[in-house]
């Protein structure tokens, strides 16, 4: 029979830290589960008053074309099978809006950018350039060309004047909040100067170039894990050269066996959930555009323009959080959020409801079961914690979240929606137990990666 894992450090440090944790949040499955919910996900969905907000919204970011793309991007995870079919034709419409934003812009135009920026010709700073961009990225087009040495690279430039109009939606931002705060009332001044923080990171490519170098060292010789290599020295403020990394898409990923589907999917989840927990960082942008299968199995993660690193306080913190959900400890969970300030005393939040809303979000990988991801769960756990129409967490959406925690409550919904598009199934918790309470891997991804870990050097910790 499976026990509850003892938290004081004389346990932790016996053989008993291996152990299963209860898992009472198992039960919970037959009173609150958002697995199968899909025709509760159709009808919210269905709502007039949504649509009317997704509107107001598109109409805004409209005039801001900095963003358009980002938000996009962000609307294109969720499954138009999602969408009543009465709406499929608007939200397509919309999304064609928010994507069309992204301005035309021919390859000599481009191509002043790259030379303006770097300082040079382009027939000196590459031995070949294709001028067919090979991708399209939120704020700029991405090229294949080759260093004189015959290194193969991809050369991400940005449309011209975007980073102007990023900082410029960015200034507008607050404008929007009223209307965010209709619908994610914790939508606080900290939160919004966090967001603009990171939007500001994401134009930077010589930031972002340095940040993958060192995402690519850290992940350097991993078994199921590949970073290309950024040249921060031939890269510049609007034009960023990394490695070029060729493999399949994730629309091809999506065709794949089953057995290789979970493969991948445990992979993702490894790479931007537990990062987190096993180093301190991790990057803030699951999108099924940032991955790819490369041809050696590994898989492909491109584009760091959004990462973080948090605090070990921060960190202790989320990690306390899960354990007491996992553990059924409602009361602890409820203690740690009002200690942590992101529940005020007054609030009138209960233990219970407290409880019952981590586990709306998060049981996918709280239930110690194999589950699989679709779209219809995914939408359902963002839906769950968000809609301001449910009134069973009308007080805990009124949360003051700490800025720092932004990214990484971002980052769980949609790793969880990349996965749902990838239809990945595993044991989720056992996975997330490694680095909650150092188990003994469940997989043979996680043995490997286990390996890779205790194999490492400390020139490269």
């Amino acid at each position: 029979m499976n026990k509850p894992v003892p938290t004081s450090r004389m346990a932790r440090g016996s053989k008993l830290g291996v152990l299963v944790a209860g898992q009472a949040v198992h039960q919970q499955r037959t009173r609150l589960s958002m697995i199968g919910r899909s025709e509760e996900v159709r009808a919210r969905l269905a709502d007039e008053s949504v649509w009317q907000l997704a509107e107001k919204l598109v109409v805004v970011l409209g005039e801001m074309k900095g963003l358009a793309m980002k938000l996009g991007q962000l609307l294109s995870l969720f499954d138009l099978d999602l969408v009543p079919p009465q709406h499929r034709e608007s939200f397509r419409h919309s999304l064609a809006v928010l994507f069309d934003s992204a301005p035309a812009v021919t390859f000599e135009t481009m191509r002043r950018v790259v030379e303006e920026d770097l300082g040079a010709p382009l027939e000196t700073l590459f031995a070949e350039f294709d001028p067919e961009p090979i991708a399209a990225a939120s704020i700029g087009q991405v090229y294949r060309a080759r260093l004189a040495d015959g290194t193969d690279v991809a050369v991400k430039v940005q449309y011209p004047g975007i980073d102007a109009a990023v900082r410029a939606d960015l200034r507008n931002l607050a404008l929007l909040r009223p209307l965010l705060q209709h619908a994610l009332p914790a939508f606080t001044l900290e939160v919004l100067d966090e967001m603009r923080a990171n939007f500001e990171n994401e134009v930077d490519y010589v930031a972002e170039a340095r940040t993958q170098q060192h995402v690519a060292n850290l992940y350097a010789g991993h078994p199921f894990i590949a970073v290309p290599q950024a040249f921060p020295e031939r890269s510049g403020r609007h034009v960023l050269v990394t490695e070029y990394a060729p493999g399949e898409s994730f629309e091809a990923m999506r065709a794949l066996p089953e057995a290789e589907r979970d493969r991948i999917g445990e992979i993702i989840y490894r790479f931007y959930l537990g990062s987190q927990f096993e180093f301190g960082e991790f990057c803030g942008d699951p999108h099924p555009g940032n991955v790819l299968l490369g041809t050696d199995g590994r898989v492909v993660f491109l584009d760091f323009g959004l990462y973080k690193r948090m605090a070990v306080e921060h960190i202790a913190f989320e990690a306390a959080c899960l354990r007491a959900a996992a553990e059924d400890r409602g009361p602890d969970l409820h203690r740690l959020m009002v200690d942590h300030g992101v529940i005020g005393d007054q609030a009138g939040v209960t233990a219970s409801e407290c409880y019952d809303y981590v586990l709306s979000a998060m049981q996918w990988c709280l239930a110690d079961q194999d589950v699989p991801i679709t779209p219809e769960l995914a939408c359902g756990a963002l839906l769950n914690v968000v809609d301001p129409r449910l009134p069973q967490f009308s007080r805990m959406r009124r949360q003051h979240l700490p800025p720092e925690h932004l990214i990484s409550r971002r980052t769980g919904f949609w790793t969880c929606a990349t996965l749902g598009h990838l239809r990945a199934s595993t044991n989720w918790h056992r996975i997330m137990r490694e680095w909650l309470y150092d188990d003994v891997p469940a997989t043979e991804s996680g043995r490997l990666h286990r390996a890779w870990k205790l194999q490492r050097t400390p020139d490269n910790p």
